[in-house]
């Protein structure tokens, strides 16, 4: 007995030891801040591994390096932008949206961009434009969507955007509305000839795809899907070239959706979670399908721009989906396979901050931008 307690006590060492190498191969992730002083940004685009395009909220259009630490506004920005002073309401979400770098830049240097666009007297939509871009400037504007009517409405504007697998620009357009109570007869987003509360389809000069789905003839040219309240992030699945987009609810009702060619996703007359207007009651739509959300939380998230990670400093993370959140700052990691998420994971939880946006750069870094008056672009790196 005397001799077995030292070898059986050798072999627990041996095993701890053995877990301990196992558990410290997995990367642990732990936050670097590469750049500070953003207002509110909103979207990134990467040029180089070490130079890209931010959209701020609250501010410019900027060219960062994230070597030297500096930054630049690009000039040439349409003059019909809303400035986000919150100054009519604290909620108010008006500002530079999303910034996309044509895929094939170097040889065709145009910029993508959503934001929202104002008419003195008038109000506001979400605008899509394009530009191209020479020496820090942008020139040779052309307006892709323009989601009239303009409103006095400050909400929900939408400005998701990402290039399909076969080069199409998928766009989110919200459907503006704060109270349930104030919609039309027919709700805005189940409105066919109603630009807003939809998610398009369009060739990146505006042009309208012959293989987008056929909705009828009183359909706005470009809708791919409705039924949409406030979308801001969409992005593609590797491997499947699914598109995956984010939805913000209203009480609760927060989902992720997979992106299906003429999709009705519901709202308001269906929402996992409860309308903000108790006294209002959706008119019954016969004989449309709705399509449920592949994910919902049953708390608040607001989740925004999310992104699917493909690089190598994280191999446990390997094509998983990251969604950002404003309410509470979260951060989620999603396992995906298929057209299913087979698990979920919250992380930072213990130092929590607004995130508007994840995004992978060219060189597999993994960063993300803070919703904040000092916003930062944070790095995601292996502790």
């Amino acid at each position: 007995m005397r001799k077995f307690i030292p070898v059986l006590l050798m072999l627990t060492l041996l095993l701890a030891c053995d877990e301990k190498q196992v558990s410290s191969s997995i990367p642990v992730p732990e936050k670097k801040t590469v750049l500070d002083g953003l207002n509110h940004p909103w979207s990134i685009a990467f040029l180089t591994p070490t130079q890209a395009l931010i959209s701020e909220k609250d501010g410019n259009l900027l060219k960062v390096d994230l070597e030297t630490k500096t930054k630049s506004i690009i000039k040439g920005f349409p003059d019909d932008l809303t400035d986000s002073i919150r100054a009519v309401h604290f909620g108010d979400n008006s500002g530079i949206f999303e910034v996309l770098i044509d895929p094939n830049f170097k040889k065709t240097p145009w910029v993508y961009l959503s934001y929202a666009a104002k008419k003195p007297g008038v109000g506001t939509t979400t605008k899509v434009i394009r530009a191209q871009m020479k020496n820090d400037s942008l020139y040779g504007h052309e307006t892709l969507i323009e989601a009239a009517p303009y409103t006095k409405e400050y909400f929900h504007y939408g400005g998701g955007m990402v290039f399909g697998p076969e080069g199409k620009l998928y766009v989110t357009l919200g459907e503006r509305l704060f109270w349930e109570r104030d919609e039309p007869e027919i709700p805005i987003a189940q409105d066919l000839t109603d630009k807003r509360g939809k998610i398009y389809r369009i060739n990146p000069d505006g042009s309208i795809p012959e293989d987008n789905p056929d909705l009828g003839g009183d359909a706005v040219p470009g809708i791919y899907a409705l039924g949409i309240r406030a979308a801001q992030g969409i992005t593609v699945q590797p491997g499947t070239g699914n598109i995956w987009f984010s939805e913000h609810g209203t009480i609760q009702g927060d989902e992720i959706n997979l992106l299906k060619a003429g999709a009705n996703y519901g709202w308001p007359n269906v929402t996992s979670g409860r309308l903000r207007s108790s006294d209002y009651t959706p008119p019954k739509l016969e004989g449309v399908t709705f399509t449920p959300p592949i994910w919902f939380w049953s708390h608040t998230v607001a989740p925004t721009g999310l992104t699917f990670y493909t690089g190598d400093e994280f191999p446990q993370w390997k094509n998983d989906l990251l969604v950002p959140g404003l309410s509470r700052g979260s951060l989620w990691r999603f396992r995906v396979e298929n057209e299913i998420i087979k698990s979920a994971e919250e992380l930072f939880v213990d130092d929590r901050v607004r995130i508007r946006k994840v995004r992978q750069s060219p060189d597999g870094k993994l960063y993300f931008l803070t919703d904040e008056d000092n916003g930062k672009l944070i790095q995601i790196i292996p502790q």
